[in-house]
């Protein structure tokens, strides 16, 4: 029986789109994007009376097959998988054959994949912006389509434009290294580009983002024939440039080395506004990133690091639908890790281990009430939301997974080679749990016969697939000495609960001076491990070391996490405001939001436990300059839905 994707409603076993052709006008005035989308579709069976496409708030004015207008009919809405559109198709389609099916269509502003950004909530304040986000099953409400990770397709798009486009795909024209929008005004004069898509993706790696945007390219590492280099407005560009040139073109260079060549030849980064729910989107040739990721110390530059390894699982080894979301983001981790150790050390790569268990922690305790959702493989219900199950553990729970495995098989050096094996055996392909375990055995049979095949037989694969506990199947272990000197911080901290007088203590601003950023974090996390301090502490400690008024919002949102943890302290009382503020943007000149979802979610949860009515009136005053994924969830969170 096909394991069949649960959140779509296309018919994508009997008949699949292998090209799309588009052709938008994007549209800032009516905030609509206008056009067409052309599939090529193969039959895969003979008869194939129709072709169900996945559709969310567009409307369609028209339907060619061949280039020949025909009827359609777009049933009534789901609540998750959104209308599916029937069309039909000759009755003497044989499996193997192609036809071409034309679809005239606008976006509506009920479109949950594509935020249209004012003026005031960009960088420079100049221009308005244009962003999607079509992960996990969002697509569907910017392209009629078959929106499931099991169809790879490739495309070819022209859209117009005001402002420069960009998109997951290859520029043809205008050059991106020659002049901005091609010499012309921006906001003013429209300009055509295009695209090509040559590798087969997914449709929620399909991204389009529009605005006053400026490139510049990143020195040429190795004579490599891929291209790396940054998009941002220009009042970013520099400061984009600086965190993120040193480091990029070496990672992906590096990564080859362990995987396979990387295939999309091109890879460039764009730092959106920061109402982008996510610290990144992988999508194809063109990562997404949040503008918090600009601390000016490239101290989070392992979020870039994270989004690039996805070029080989994820856009390149895709999972199959949501069930097997983990393989994406599960391997992700892990190989983003094992880059830790090729690069620095193995104590490296344990310690991002050991600040993501703290993350794993607080994403199986969130769903005490939900607890199918702390399984690594989630059997989704036909028409059920992914995003409800969205958290850190196919993350942190799938690259613990794959570090047993590793651990149990016989170390790194002896697993990689079975990684590169795994890579180019299901490159360009989406697969399944099953599938994968299937190779696995396969390998290990193959090289190392009945000594790892009973090794593998060994593990508890229910545990690790289905398990709803609050544990890891297993009790991992991790080397902590790069954690030490900063547990030994807290543990100090925590023992000076017991002065009062705060002007007593002997901490000092120094005290961090040798700390990179991730042990600061670790820092913060291992004091919450400790009862709530005083409230005196905790202002003394934000005041002391910074942490209210630093830049990098990892750290800021561990300090805050710190301050709300008991929600019926004293500090939890005093700091609730700030936090609020601090994500809505009402504490800076600027009044830029922190629209990323891992700090604006929690945080929102944190105040509300603290103080319902503060939570939900500095939300309702502000939630129209957040994306429309996160005003859905965070309206779940603070129960107004």
């Amino acid at each position: 029986m096909a394991d069949i994707d649960p959140t779509t409603q296309s018919n994508y076993l009997q008949i699949a789109t292998e090209h799309l052709s588009i052709n938008w006008t994007l549209d800032f005035d009516a905030q609509l994007i206008s056009g067409s989308v052309t599939h090529h579709l193969l039959a895969k069976e003979d008869g194939v009376k129709e072709v169900i496409l996945d559709t969310s708030e567009l409307n369609l004015s028209d339907v060619q097959i061949n280039g020949i207008s025909v009827s359609f009919d777009l049933k009534a809405k789901h609540e998750v998988m959104g209308s599916a559109l029937h069309i039909a198709l000759p009755s003497d389609l044989k499996a193997g054959q192609y036809i071409d099916v034309t679809i005239d269509y606008q976006t509506t502003k009920e479109c949950t994949a594509l935020q249209w950004l004012d003026k005031a909530q960009t960088q420079g304040k100049r221009f308005p912006f244009l962003f999607s986000q079509c992960q996990p099953i969002y697509a569907r409400a910017v392209v009629p389509l078959q929106d499931t990770p099991s169809v790879k397709f490739t495309y070819s798009a022209r859209v117009s434009s005001v402002f420069p486009v960009l998109l997951s795909a290859i520029r043809q024209s205008p050059p991106k290294t020659g002049p901005v929008h091609d010499g012309k005004v921006v906001g003013k004069d429209p300009v055509t580009y295009s695209y090509q898509q040559p590798e087969p993706i997914p449709s929620y790696l399909m991204a389009v983002a529009s605005g006053n945007v400026h490139y510049r390219a990143f020195p040429r590492f190795e004579e490599k024939k891929w291209t790396c280099g940054i998009w941002a407005e220009p009042e970013l560009i520099e400061s984009a440039y600086w965190e993120f040139s040193e480091d990029t073109a070496r990672f992906l260079a590096e990564e080859e080395k362990i995987v396979t060549p990387y295939k999309f030849r091109v890879y460039d980064l764009l730092v959106l506004p920061p109402s982008f729910p996510y610290g990144g989107m992988e999508n194809a040739c063109l990562s997404f990133l949040t503008p918090t990721l600009l601390t000016g110390d490239r101290a989070l530059i392992d979020v870039v690091v994270h989004e690039l390894t996805h070029s080989w699982f994820g856009n390149g080894v895709t999972h199959a639908h949501a069930t097997h979301f983990w393989l994406n983001e599960g391997w992700t981790t892990y190989i983003e890790r094992v880059l830790q150790q090729k690069l620095h050390t193995s104590a490296h790569r344990d310690f991002s281990y050991i600040i993501g268990a703290k993350a794993l922690k607080n994403a199986l305790q969130e769903f005490e009430k939900a607890p199918r959702y702390r399984r690594l493989v989630i059997d989704f219900d036909v028409g059920e939301d992914p995003d409800s199950a969205y958290s850190s553990i196919p993350y942190e729970k799938g690259a613990n997974f794959i570090l047993h495995l590793e651990r149990k098989l016989g170390g790194l050096e002896v697993f990689l080679p079975y990684v590169k094996d795994y890579v180019n055996t299901f490159i360009g392909k989406s697969i399944t749990t099953e599938q994968w375990k299937r190779h696995l055995y396969g390998y290990w049979e193959k090289h190392g016969g009945t000594e790892k095949i009973k090794i593998l037989d060994s593990i508890d694969w229910d545990a690790w697939f289905h398990g709803q506990g609050q544990d890891l199947p297993v009790e991992m272990e991790y080397d902590t000495s790069l954690a030490k000197e900063v547990y030994t911080l807290a543990s100090d901290w925590d023992a000076a609960r017991s002065v009062s007088d705060v002007a007593q203590l002997k901490f000092k601003e120094a005290d961090l001076k040798s700390l990179d950023s991730n042990q600061i974090i670790s820092f913060l996390e291992r004091l919450q491990s400790y009862p709530p301090l005083p409230l005196s502490h905790v202002r003394h400690l934000g005041a002391l070391y910074k942490f209210t008024s630093t830049p990098n919002a990892e750290v800021r949102f561990r300090f805050y996490e710190l301050a709300l943890a008991d929600a019926q302290s004293e500090s939890a009382k005093a700091f609730a405001a700030d936090a609020v503020n601090w994500i809505v943007g009402a504490d800076s000149e600027s009044g830029l939001i922190i629209g990323r979802m891992k700090f604006c979610r929690p945080t929102f949860r944190y105040v509300f436990k603290v103080d319902e009515g503060l939570a939900v009136k500095v939300w309702k005053s502000k939630k129209d300059a957040f994306h429309p994924i996160a005003k859905r969830l965070i309206d779940k969170d603070l129960k107004l839905t």
